[in-house]
């Protein structure tokens, strides 16, 4: 297990914790690192007084993952977050959820999403998933110049808890949806194989699974004008937002789109604002879209400036 704390500039750093198989660990540390980051600037961003962190478990690919393996792992963890003497605060991610952070909380305070009837907020999916569409909303109306999505084609790559929750906010739009779990199929929607999903015609484009879905020869398959996702990381590298932005696709940076959970989460658990309150600022999302997207640059380039302004003006 691994710890990557990107930056403290703007205060403790905050970021999931992420069980799964990788090939090898130091698969599971380059995926810490980047994620780290990505936090620093999805924080700097939506203006957050929070730093980037990232805590990966690595499973080897053929170790069974029994009850008392996960307990044990999830313990250990705790202490190691416990030594970061509160400077590095730790929430649910991919493969984990708010009855870890429970085990988590015994061995620190440092554990936030634990569930309602311990006292926290509980999964982050449904704010994720606002914050998500108040940045599709936003790129409809710059995009389209709609109010609405009323008409449009969306595909959502991705049916996990805030990708469900993506394709079921967006009433009035033509849906269709992928997986790599055919148990994931929904009667509301259309369907398509995981492998068709990108090249799929559509207005939108929501990557909502795993990371690094958009590289150098990949991007030149989206048939959408506007990529908006929760999935983290979704670039292979930077670059290919100026071969997006060459063809005409407007990808707003997952770091922006992504932000609602973290938003919700620290404003409920640290600022202690209401549920309405905390909804209202992951709102505020779509605001920070329209500012990427009136800038004389690359949505990436503009978010960018916005996360680093800040990050080097504190």
């Amino acid at each position: 297990m691994m710890i990557a704390v990107h930056s403290r500039v703007l205060g403790p750093a905050v970021g999931g914790v992420r069980l799964r198989r990788y090939a090898g660990w130091r698969d599971g540390l380059e995926d810490a690192l980047r994620l780290a980051e990505a936090m620093t600037y999805k924080c700097a961003a939506a203006g957050l007084s929070f730093g980037g962190g990232k805590t990966v478990i690595a499973l080897d690919e053929d170790v069974p993952l029994t009850p008392t393996l996960r307990q044990a792992a999830l313990e250990d963890l705790g202490e190691f977050i416990e030594s970061f003497g509160g400077s590095y605060l730790a929430g649910p991610d991919v493969g984990t959820g708010p009855a870890d952070m429970v085990v988590l909380r015994r061995k620190t305070a440092h554990a936030f999403c634990v569930p309602e009837e311990h006292g926290g907020t509980g999964s982050s999916s449904i704010p994720t998933a606002a914050g998500v569409l108040a940045a599709l909303r936003a790129g409809v109306r710059h995009v389209f110049g709609a109010d609405s999505v009323d008409g449009l084609t969306v595909v959502v790559s991705g049916m996990g808890s805030v990708g469900s929750l993506v394709a079921a906010g967006l009433p009035g739009a033509r849906i269709i949806v992928s997986d790599v779990d055919e148990t994931k199929r929904d009667d509301r929607f259309e369907w398509v194989g995981p492998g068709e999903a990108l090249r799929t015609p559509a207005d939108i484009f929501v990557p909502a699974a795993v990371g690094g879905v958009l590289g150098p020869d990949t991007a030149g398959e989206v048939e959408a004008r506007l990529v908006v996702g929760p999935a983290n990381n979704q670039l292979t590298t930077d670059s290919v937002a100026d071969l997006l932005a060459a063809k005409g696709i407007t990808w707003i940076p997952d770091f922006v789109a992504s932000a609602g959970g973290v938003i919700y989460t620290l404003c409920r658990e640290i600022e202690k604002l209401s549920h309405d309150e905390a909804m209202t600022r992951v709102e505020t999302i779509g605001a920070t879209v329209d500012t990427i997207l009136t800038a004389n640059t690359t949505p990436l380039a503009a978010a960018m400036d916005l996360a680093t302004a800040r990050l080097k003006t504190t």
